[in-house]
């Protein structure tokens, strides 16, 4: 009897596959979507795609395929996208990249050589096509095919993913979701050890609208026996499937192979361990198979025709010979673009580990000569990659160094900076076992430790940084090399800062200490520069003096534009003249244009959004920063500092009451994930909104922005807001005791008195608190604070106002919200207008002016339902119910919320009287009594008689209704 080789049957499998074929369904009805199979080795996660591939297809789906590679880490970058985009190249042609093939270019090196021929020009050279760009062209191109029909995107292992991989299929899942894509990602669940880096990526995918995690596990006896059926063509005896069950544990791989390894009928021979049991077909091939096999092996799971006949340096015949026999066994696939792979991975590794070690270093050398001499051997862009780490594999330390900084050079080129860091760190590692590594590469150790730092910054890596500039800084002579170690501690004093670890001054100041005393030059004034600007936010002062002494040196030198991100700095901290300050950025962003430095340009337009946003001017702040992102995108950096313009855009946007448009820009800044608190910005805008939505998923975020005061250091202005909303958050879940607490560790913050901006928004949630639970010692803290602190712009007075307000008593009350609604109608921005409107109609209501009541109820509840803030929008209706209005649409007082009778009980109650002294009083029972005091509780939405009384008091429903007419 013939046993075939690979089950024809689809087992044990119908929940799975109804998962991805419903996941297709909503893609179809436009909504993204993205299915995670996970599965240990061998489950049949690819018999699963095929299956469900081949029915996509057939239902109208363009469905594309990508793998990652078992490179490691330090692997080629995107290497699926670019399997996937391949295809797309020779299916539709050069024309589908829309004129971006020369940015395509960095993932498909072959469309640059379109680009070439066809000598097109491009908006944006290959230099400046920064990876946030290129993501986004990738978004669209996968959004312009799916328009034409659901696109579904496989990529498969992703535990073999290096970090860009991950970070591109973060962005389409998070961020960019285009319409009617599918991404089904699959991945070994026996690969990820506690440390691997894919845990906490799925982790925080798994947080995400749209996101669906399928779990492949093993089949139980009746699926085994199923497999063994249509492997054998016969029914096996029972005691076979008991036994192959029993040995596989029902994974579906090991199924196959036992069936093929073992007697045909009853599968009664089976190999004792798990590596024979993966050899056991290899063993059968003919010996000159076998050996190609292992040759095919050192290449890793996929490679070219080519590539291994140039390894092999067998006759063609030969070695075709010894692929048929291979694909015949079905160990290894022939794909339509000419390469081959083995059908498992498992297959590979097990002939992979079965190389004697002096096999293994020949075999890989072999492999990295070949690509050496002609890397057009591998897929093009691989050749960096695959040369470095087979010289790594083949341990010839020498060549592996100088291959590791090779491919590090390589992967900065393709903005992959995570895999560049640890092709960096490799050679540090190799640096140690290379006699000759200084010569070699033309650096010292030390060279080396400073561009890994470098990448590790740029990648975000900021614990790395910091880790490495330790190290460089007790590599190097301070007094021989002042400027080296003055720039280490400049670099090691920002990552504590960004870090939360300290506000890095020590490290700031010894690093000018060495920098001032250093050699003068261009270096100098650099370095002298960068520590100013790092200091403005800790002490301002002495970052303006270390700024002057700068810009001595700059103009002996002729050196002035090295200073423009320092001066940018300097104009937009400390005590200053916005209007002025404005004029001056504008005129620092055209001399950064003019020295073409980009940066600083962008620089400009962070700055130049965030003063007019404090000046109340919130439609040009969201202008400036929109056109600075777009400047961002065209000069190569929007993924750094351009992404400070998207939050502070959706700060603009907030202020506006776009908020809709805000969450949208919030969720393109989370897409960053920036490293430390320079996310945090945007982090904290998302809660509060989310906050004032009463949205879902509003304790997550606002969780996760609090986290951050559990840092040992924040920025001032990152504190303060964290201070607001940590009691907006208390005051949004009625916590009284937390509210309280958080109220008191924000006006014991010693920087808010010198933080206006921040501090306003502050003391305006600290008075709400104190008004909310009577607290006089916390209201007389914020009087107290309110005295000195400077109100200079719109938001500010609307603040200052509204906080008066809120400590207003007696007849004051009322005039001082009128004052509160009147400044933040004059400010603009209407979430804060619709809550001191809300509170203008409760004083009204207690002061008797209904009419007046009314007006501000019904403007607060169309506001809120503008908005979308139902918080606010329940706030309104229940006052509109409480001070008697039909509703919150009509302007004038509607009929009375309680009735005549309900009214008299409710004087009793406040009075102090019991039900049975109101029943006296009224002539009533009792009982009667205590019903009209249930239903007065009720209509007021309060919990019991006390607070009615108060409520009563404060919304004047003690004295008569006016008369109507």
């Amino acid at each position: 009897m013939t046993v075939r080789a690979a089950s024809s049957v689809l087992v044990g499998r119908h929940r799975e596959l109804a998962a991805l074929r419903g996941a297709l369904a909503r893609v179809r009805a436009g909504e993204p979507s993205t299915v995670l199979v996970g599965g240990e080795a061998g489950v049949g996660k690819t018999r699963l795609l095929e299956e469900f591939a081949g029915g996509a297809t057939g239902g109208g789906a363009r469905v594309l395929v990508g793998q990652c590679l078992e490179l490691g880490e330090a692997g080629l970058p995107f290497a699926p996208f670019a399997a996937a985009l391949r295809t797309v190249l020779r299916v539709d042609g050069p024309e589908v990249f829309a004129g971006y093939e020369a940015e395509f270019a960095r993932l498909l090196p072959e469309l640059g050589r379109v680009t070439a021929e066809r000598a097109a020009p491009t908006a944006t050279s290959l230099g400046d096509a920064p990876r946030g760009y290129l993501f986004d062209l990738v978004a669209e191109l996968f959004q312009r095919l799916a328009d034409a029909r659901p696109l579904v995107l496989l990529i498969e292992d992703l535990h073999w993913a290096d970090r860009s991989t991950r970070d591109l299929i973060g962005f389409l899942v998070r961020a960019a979701r285009p319409g009617r894509l599918l991404l089904v990602c699959t991945y070994r669940t026996d690969e990820l050890q506690r440390g691997h880096p894919l845990r906490p990526f799925l982790a925080e995918l798994d947080r995400v609208r749209g996101v669906q995690r399928v779990d492949l596990g093993r089949l139980d006896r009746d699926g085994t026996g199923a497999i063994l059926a249509d492997l054998l063509g016969a029914e096996p005896l029972a005691r076979a499937v008991d036994d192959v069950h029993k040995r596989t544990q029902g994974n579906p791989f090991f199924i196959e192979e036992l069936a093929v390894a073992g007697d045909p009928v009853g599968c009664a021979a089976l190999p004792e361990t798990l590596r024979d049991l993966l050899l056991a077909r290899v063993d059968r091939l003919p010996e000159p198979a076998q050996r190609v096999l292992r040759i095919a092996a050192a290449g890793g799971t996929r490679f070219a025709h080519d590539l291994l006949a140039e390894v092999a340096g067998l006759p063609e015949t030969e070695l075709e010979d010894a692929l048929r026999a291979a694909v015949a066994a079905q160990l290894v696939v022939a794909n339509p673009d000419g390469d081959y792979e083995f059908r498992h991975a498992l297959v590979r590794e097990a002939v992979h580990d079965e190389l004697l070690p002096g096999e293994h270093a020949r075999l890989h050398a072999r492999f990295a000569a070949a690509i050496e001499a002609q890397p057009q051997l591998v897929a093009a862009g691989r050749a960096p990659a695959e040369i470095a780490h087979h010289w790594y594999a083949a341990h010839d330390h020498p060549r592996a160094l100088a291959a590791a900084l090779a491919a590090a050079g390589a992967a900065a080129d393709r903005y992959a900076y995570a895999e560049q860091r640890r092709l960096l760190e490799r050679a540090l590692e190799l640096w140690e076992l290379v006699p000759d590594a200084a010569d070699l590469l033309g650096m010292d150790h030390l060279a080396l430790l400073e561009q890994t730092v470098d990448a590790a910054v740029i990648a975000g890596d900021f614990s790395r940084a910091m880790t490495l500039t330790r190290a460089g800084l007790a590599e190097v002579d301070a007094d021989a090399a002042p400027l080296r170690a003055a720039r280490l501690l400049d670099q090691r004093g920002r990552m504590l800062a960004l870090l939360g670890k300290s506000d890095g001054r020590r490290e700031l100041d010894e690093a000018y200490r060495l920098a001032a005393g250093g050699p003068e030059g261009v270096e100098r004034v650099r370095l002298l520069a960068d520590i100013a600007t790092h200091l403005v936010k800790i002490d301002p002062e002495q970052a303006a003096r270390v700024a002057a002494e700068a810009a001595t040196d700059a103009e002996a030198l002729g050196a002035e534009p090295a200073l423009l991100a320092t001066r940018i700095a300097l104009l937009c901290h400390g005590e200053r003249d916005l209007e002025q300050g404005l004029t001056e950025l504008t005129r620092a962003e055209v001399a950064a244009r003019a020295s073409g430095d980009a940066p600083t340009v962008v620089l400009a337009k962070v700055f130049q959004s965030d003063m007019l946003c404090e000046l109340g001017r919130y439609g040009e702040s969201a202008e400036a920063a929109e056109a600075g992102v777009a400047e961002a995108r065209r000069v190569g950096i929007s993924r750094s500092t351009g992404a400070y313009l998207l939050s502070n855009r959706a700060e603009a946007l907030i202020a506006l009451g776009r908020w809709d448009e805000a969450e949208a820009v919030c969720a393109e800044a989370a897409r960053i994930d920036l490293s430390g608190v320079t996310g945090l910005h945007w982090l904290q805008l998302g809660a509060g909104l989310r906050l004032a939505r009463a949205h879902p998923a509003a304790d997550e975020l606002v969780d996760r922005a609090l986290a951050f005061l559990g840092r040992p250091y924040l920025w001032p202005n990152h504190r303060l807001p964290l201070h607001e909303l940590a009691i907006e958050s208390a005051l949004a879940a009625d916590d009284k005791v937390e509210a309280v607490r958080a109220a008191g560790v924000a006006v014991a913050d010693e920087r808010l008195p010198q933080l206006p901006r921040e501090g306003w928004p502050v003391l305006s949630a600290v008075a709400r608190t104190a008004a909310r639970v009577g607290d006089r010692d916390l209201a007389a803290a914020v009087a107290a604070l309110a005295a000195d602190l400077p109100a200079r712009h719109p938001a500010a007075r609307a603040h200052a106002a509204q906080v008066t307000a809120l400590l207003a008593v007696g007849d004051r009350v009322l005039p001082a919200w009128r004052a509160a609604v009147l400044a933040w109608r004059a400010d603009g921005q209407p979430y804060p207008l619709g809550r001191a409107l809300l509170a203008l109609a409760e004083a009204a209501a207690g002061a008797g002016e209904r009419d007046e009541a009314a007006a501000a109820v019904t403007e607060a509840a169309d506001i809120a339902r503008r908005l979308g803030a139902a918080p606010l929008a329940e706030a309104a209706a229940t006052l509109a119910r409480r001070v008697g209005l039909r509703g919150t649409g009509q302007g004038g007082a509607g009929a009375d919320l309680l009735t005549a009778r309900e009214r008299e009980v409710l004087r009793l109650v406040a009075e102090g009287h019991s039900n049975s002294r109101i029943a006296e009083r009224l002539f009533i029972s009792p009982k009667t009594a205590s019903v009209h005091v249930s239903r007065i509780i009720a209509k007021l939405d309060v919990t019991n008689r006390t607070e009615a009384a108060a409520l009563a008091h404060r919304l004047g429903l003690l004295t008569e209704p006016s008369d109507p007419r």
